[in-house]
């Protein structure tokens, strides 16, 4: 390991190494300035941008190598130090739920250690801490492989992201012990005060969208409601309604971190609170969150930092749509027209349909089916009616709130409420679905209309967000293969290589280095 020069440098320290070989800037962090390279031209190319990112987030280009562990674990140990020699841990946080090198879910304890090793990792942090005499929260961060080996990644001398998961889980608070110790305060504890109790988890709220690549996202937050913090419920932001997401600074909106008796309960309440958060006027990253939280594997604690590429190997395309959530959701809609209809009622000036949608029939399309339902009032709740079956519905929505809380046969849901021209969208659970609800006679005619037929843009390269063109790789007349690069675009310290997705010839070039592009404005076009 040791720092590089140039990319031939690069190349060849990666080669004696041996693949896979991980080029890190040396002031990094956040995954900023960091590539993964399984070959000569992967270091060669990723050294670039990793030395390009590290210049523009750190003013620091320089750009070290070491081994990949693939297949690990992310795991890193607290510590807390004072100026008169003390040095204590305070457990582990796993963070292995990570995209690019970034952190995306972290939670404590981990789900993976036992005592023993977390003993180990404890002690050996405190080593560490104690040989730089180091007086402060700071955090030693591991590679932990499947049969619990550790090995020693780094040491970060500063607050961590994920924080309040260690202070939920020990009762700590991490910031008032950082300043009574450079007051100069010795610690108010010991290590044998220091007990685990509960479970925390915590999520990143990012301004990207899943559904296109985890792509940032910028502009100006129209609507922006957080859920309601409670004893399980926490929300740590800087951003408020109205407020600009922008493409120079970090992408992440909030810290959302739930706590609970036992693992399943804090990851319960983070579903429930993923589904009560409201971001309107930027994509988000907040569907992709709640189905990590839905994901088997994710509840078994049977994870790597490889988990997304692993299950998410096509990119994300939205959760799953189970069939109890698609219940709930033909007998919210059925629920929110019945709520709209009899308050047209009291327009005056009507002459027809004063009674209302009770019991008329009504059909719901969501998924490609069809759905006729009926809606029947009760003395403290409503009937839905599909067919043969019934469904109880219970909720004190009033209408222009943005998150239904529902009661369907006895289970709760949170859904995102979104208007449509004859229908809405509903959100929950990773899930989000266009549902229409139209007459019977009106459905029918509306299967009818002509479809909308989208442009082609199979000749062009777009760019995929608002960024900066920080290089254009081909020339107007040059043949390209799928898979080349065509130009390399920065948006909120992360530069985004463009790749060609065929062979092709380049007929015209629109944008060149330095331009600032909006969302899928034409870089070049193809023959």
């Amino acid at each position: 390991m040791g720092i590089i020069e140039d990319a031939d440098e690069a190349v060849k320290i990666s080669a004696e190494i041996g693949y896979p070989v991980m080029l890190k800037a040396s002031a990094g962090g956040g995954g900023k300035g960091m590539r993964i390279a399984f070959n000569d031209d992967e270091a060669r190319e990723g050294y670039i941008s990793a030395q390009n990112e590290a210049r523009t987030s750190f003013g620091d280009d320089r750009v070290f190598i070491e081994k990949f562990v693939e297949e690990p674990r992310h795991i890193e140990i607290q510590v807390l130090g004072d100026k008169h020699g003390n040095v204590i841990y305070l457990g582990e946080r796993e963070c292995s739920i990570q995209r690019r090198h970034q952190k995306v879910v972290e939670e404590a304890p981990s789900p993976f250690l036992d005592e023993a090793t977390r003993k180990a990792m404890g002690e050996q942090s405190v080593a560490l801490s104690k040989a730089v005499d180091y007086a402060s929260a700071g955090t030693v961060e591991f590679i932990v492989d499947k049969n619990r080996n550790f090995y020693f990644l780094e040491m970060n001398t500063r607050l961590q992201v994920e924080h309040p998961v260690t202070e939920h889980v020990t009762g700590v608070d991490l910031v008032e012990q950082m300043l009574r110790v450079a007051y100069g305060e010795k610690l108010s504890m010991t290590q044998d005060d220091v007990k685990l109790t509960g479970w925390s988890m915590e999520t990143r709220v990012y301004a990207e969208d899943p559904i296109r690549g985890f792509l940032p996202s910028i502009g100006r937050l129209t609507r922006y409601l957080p859920p309601e913090e409670d004893e399980h419920v926490r929300v740590d932001t800087g951003v408020y309604e109205g407020a600009e997401i922008s493409m120079f600074y970090d992408p992440m909106i909030a810290k959302l971190i739930t706590t609970g008796e036992t693992r399943d309960e804090a990851i319960a309440h983070q579903r429930r609170a993923l589904d009560e958060y409201y971001i309107r006027g930027i994509a988000h990253n907040i569907p992709f969150l709640s189905a990590l939280m839905a994901h088997p594997r994710f509840q078994s604690g049977n994870m790597t930092t490889n988990f997304i590429a692993e299950e998410y190997p096509d990119g994300f395309e939205g959760g799953a749509l189970a069939d109890n959530v698609k219940e709930a959701m033909i007998a919210v809609v059925t629920f929110l027209n019945a709520v709209d209809k009899s308050r047209e009622t009291q327009i005056e000036g009507q002459i027809r349909d004063l009674d209302g949608p009770q019991l008329k029939p009504w059909i719901v399309s969501i998924a490609g089916e069809d759905v006729e339902t009926a809606i029947a009032p009760l003395e403290d709740h409503v009937e839905i009616l599909m067919g043969d079956k019934k469904l109880e519905l219970s909720s004190d929505w009033r209408p222009g709130e943005p998150v239904i809380n529902v009661e369907v046969n006895g289970v709760e849901y949170a859904m995102e409420i979104d208007r449509l021209p004859i229908g809405y969208r509903l959100t929950t659970d990773g899930v989000s679905e266009d549902i229409l609800i139209q007459s019977p006679k009106a459905a029918a005619l509306y299967k009818l209309m002509p479809e909308k037929v989208a442009p082609d843009t199979s000749k062009m390269l777009l760019c995929p967000m608002p960024g900066l063109v920080v290089s254009i790789a081909v020339a107007e007349g040059d043949e390209v293969k799928a898979g080349q690069t065509l130009a390399v675009v920065e948006a909120m310290k992360m530069e985004n290589i463009l790749r060609a997705e065929r062979d092709g010839t380049v007929a015209s070039i629109n944008a060149e280095a330095g331009d600032s592009l909006a969302v899928d404005a034409v870089i070049m076009e193809f023959e």
